[in-house]
């Protein structure tokens, strides 16, 4: 399935909400993808929400890590030259290959202008590598750094990393879905999808992570946040 952008989809997708974005794309899965295979992802972030995550993520009021990554064109960005400038808008993803991944960063590639003019910066962090985040920035015209968080490294610190279950990873390599090439490593972990706000001295002043990968915050909802 051909996961188009929201120019190729919808001439008017700056009228829609990330929800309504989202939405669309479930309505796609549940008519084209199997009742078992859509039973299994249902029960793979059921197994998440059981597991209490959240006690172990990083919330509103504590220090972020300080970290180092490379872009999409292999250049080292560092969270503290960022946050020498203004506040700083962290997005950890999945990859290039989730649907719902692309949609948001399509809907807050929209809203960069105004994180920028409430003098932030913008950065998306994923497991995938250096040339993936290449080809997901090319393709979908994004204008803000894919930073390639090799072994999740930086998400772990975070609190957010999962181990792919078993049924799911049998379902994604049925679909191609090759995250050991994808991300350059066998660990078949994968980051929560998780929005931060940072204010200059590294606290967290915003944050959402949800382990439905399905759902993620509104991107004027992020813009609040920053007012």
């Amino acid at each position: 399935m051909k996961w188009r952008s929201l120019e190729e989809s919808n001439p008017l997708a700056d009228a829609r909400s990330l929800r309504e974005i989202l939405a669309a794309r479930k309505d796609l899965i549940a008519k084209y993808v199997p009742a078992e295979t859509q039973a299994i992802h249902a029960q793979a972030i059921a197994e998440l929400k059981q597991r209490d995550l959240a006690a172990k993520i990083l919330r509103v009021g504590v220090k972020a890590p300080a970290f180092e990554l490379q872009d999409h064109d292999g250049k080292i960005v560092r969270s503290t030259d960022a946050l020498a400038k203004g506040k700083l808008v962290l997005c950890f993803i999945r990859g290039r290959w989730c649907p719902f991944c692309v949609g948001q960063m399509e809907a807050m590639n929209l809203v960069l202008p105004q994180i920028e003019q409430a003098g932030a910066a913008f950065l998306a962090i994923s497991p995938q590598t250096v040339k993936q985040s290449y080809f997901m920035r090319d393709q979908h015209k994004l204008r803000f750094p894919l930073l390639s968080d090799a072994g999740n490294q930086v998400a772990h610190q975070f609190g957010l990393t999962y181990r792919v279950p078993p049924l799911q990873e049998a379902v994604y390599r049925r679909a191609f879905v090759n995250l050991p090439f994808t991300n350059g490593d066998d660990s078949w972990e994968l980051p929560i999808p998780a929005t931060y706000i940072l204010d200059r001295d590294s606290t967290i002043l915003y944050a959402s992570a949800n382990e439905d990968y399905t759902e993620r915050p509104e991107p004027m909802e992020i813009l609040n946040a920053l007012a």
